[in-house]
């Protein structure tokens, strides 16, 4: 059994990653939640029983195996260094260390070598960038991707509970707080992060670079069209490939059908396609409206779903935990 600190419990990422630590009945000998100085001494129910919300420097002192951070780059930057010196393995959902040559940016489906035992601080990726690349790699073990043209349709959850409740507001008429600079519901904002000078937004940049890091291959060719739709359950995506080889369609089915984590629903003639409502609270990557893009030699049309609080962080973050402890890498403290 090992010592867990979760930190940034209360939020969404956080309290589904406690979710999830339950479901897959991770080995958790004692858990330290951790949150923001006024959540300090609150509790959180874990697995049936509630537990003290605990603060940084306690938990740290607490000396965990792991530490599964989802509390924002800057708490990140600061902190995830000094459980990495305890000999304690960070997970870390925020975007701080994902692009950082010494630091691995995972998926386990996609490249769980990439873990290495003197790494203690590991990478989740972007939430739209997990659901794309399982969905691509065992196409591009095969036939060798050259090019990438994704366009996202993202849930509201993953802009975190103030944009949740700025989407309810709107549809109950009430006026609230704003989490994006326009209204969301019934509106579609091209908008996700901040704007970066070549025009495009660094969840767009994040697509592209994070892409080629875990695939482990910088000449795929990606750019990404990132935008925010007024749901809660999961992040769809158009994802436009071309291939260096020529492919058949019924190889396509056959790699998809077979790779772990991914579900194909696609099944036109009974309007069976995937959609975010069908993927919530759900681990899987669905793939449906499979076709050839006619357009171009070797091109493949998909359309990608999957929940972002779960596949898309709190269940990509555990299953990296669960490969440290397969590794047996983790000593009891």
């Amino acid at each position: 059994m090992y010592k867990i600190a979760v930190v940034g419990a209360t939020g969404l990422v956080g309290s589904k990653m406690l979710q999830v630590l339950a479901e897959r009945n991770f080995p958790v000998g004692e858990l330290l939640p951790v949150a923001s100085a006024k959540s300090v001494g609150g509790t959180v129910n874990f697995n049936g029983l509630d537990y003290t919300i605990v603060s940084m420097e306690d938990a740290l002192a607490a000396r965990p195996d792991i530490a599964i951070f989802s509390a924002g780059g800057s708490v990140s930057k600061e902190w995830a260094p000094k459980f990495a010196e305890i000999d304690c393995y960070v997970v870390d959902n925020s975007s701080a260390w994902r692009m950082d040559e010494t630091v691995a940016l995972v998926v386990p489906e996609v490249n769980p070598n990439d873990i290495v035992k003197e790494g203690y601080i590991i990478a989740n990726p972007n939430c739209s960038t997990i659901q794309m690349v399982v969905a691509i790699k065992p196409l591009h073990d095969v036939f060798k991707i050259k090019r990438i043209v994704v366009s996202t349709y993202q849930s509201v959850t993953g802009t975190g509970v103030k944009a949740v409740e700025q989407m309810e507001n709107e549809r109950n008429g009430i006026i609230g707080p704003m989490a994006y600079p326009h209204p969301i519901d019934r509106n579609v904002l091209p908008h996700i992060d901040v704007f970066m000078d070549n025009g495009y937004t660094k969840e767009e940049m994040k697509m592209v670079n994070e892409t080629k890091k875990i695939m482990g291959d910088d000449s795929i060719k990606v750019t990404a069209t990132t935008v925010r739709v007024p749901v809660t359950g999961g992040h769809s995506e158009a994802v436009n490939i071309e291939f260096e080889k020529a492919y058949t369609m019924d190889q396509i089915y056959t790699l998809l059908n077979n790779a772990a984590g991914i579900i194909v629903q696609d099944n036109p003639a009974e309007n069976i396609y995937p959609m975010p409502s069908n993927s919530y609270d759900k681990d899987e990557v669905f793939v449906g409206r499979i076709r050839r893009d006619e357009t171009i030699a070797n091109g493949l049309n998909m359309w990608v779903v999957s929940d972002n609080l779960r596949k898309g962080a709190a269940t990509n973050a555990v299953q990296i935990a669960e490969l440290l402890v397969a590794k047996g890498w983790i000593g009891n403290q």
